[in-house]
C-alpha cells in the first residue's frame, strides 16, 4: 500500500484509471524527458521514481516536464522525504506517493509543515531578510 501526500496532508490514493495503459506513464529516474515530447498528448497521470532520497534526478524531470508543456497529473514515486517536499511542489509535482512504512517514520505534521511551499522557500526568506536590512 501507499500513501498520497498533497498541500492537505495524507490522502488515500484517489486515481481511478490504472497505472497500465495509453493515458499514464511511469518514468524511471534516468528518464531524459526530450524523449517524451512527441508522446505527452493524451497522458492523465505521470509517476516519476524516486529510487533514493539522494537521488534529485527526478526534481529536473518534473520541471523539465512542465517546461514542456505537460499539465496532466504529476506524482513523484518512492523514497521522497518529507524535507524534499516543497521542492518537488515547486518544480511542478502535483503530490508524492509514499510507502506506508514511510508514512510511519515520517509523520503527517512533518509533511504538513512543508505545505506551505510557495511563502517558504530560501529565495523568499533571503528577498525578507534583504528587505529588512534597509
Amino acid at each position: 500500500m501507499s500513501v498520497i501526500v498533497t498541500d492537505t496532508g495524507f490522502a488515500h490514493d484517489d486515481w481511478t484509471g490504472g497505472f497500465e495503459g495509453a493515458n499514464v506513464l511511469d518514468l524511471t529516474s534516468d528518464t531524459d524527458p526530450a524523449s517524451l515530447k512527441t508522446q505527452l498528448d493524451g497522458i492523465q497521470m505521470i509517476r516519476v521514481d524516486f529510487p533514493s532520497f539522494a537521488d534529485g534526478r527526478g526534481f529536473t524531470i518534473a520541471r523539465m516536464l512542465r517546461l514542456m508543456g505537460y499539465d496532466g497529473r504529476l506524482r513523484a514515486k518512492g523514497h521522497v522525504i518529507s524535507d524534499q517536499y516543497a521542492m518537488a511542489r515547486r518544480v511542478g509535482f502535483d503530490e508524492v506517493e509514499i510507502s506506508d512504512d514511510l508514512a510511519t517514520r515520517q509523520s503527517e505534521d512533518q509533511w504538513l509543515f512543508r505545505a506551505n511551499w510557495q511563502s517558504h522557500n530560501y529565495q523568499a526568506r533571503l528577498r525578507a531578510q534583504s528587505n529588512a536590512a534597509r
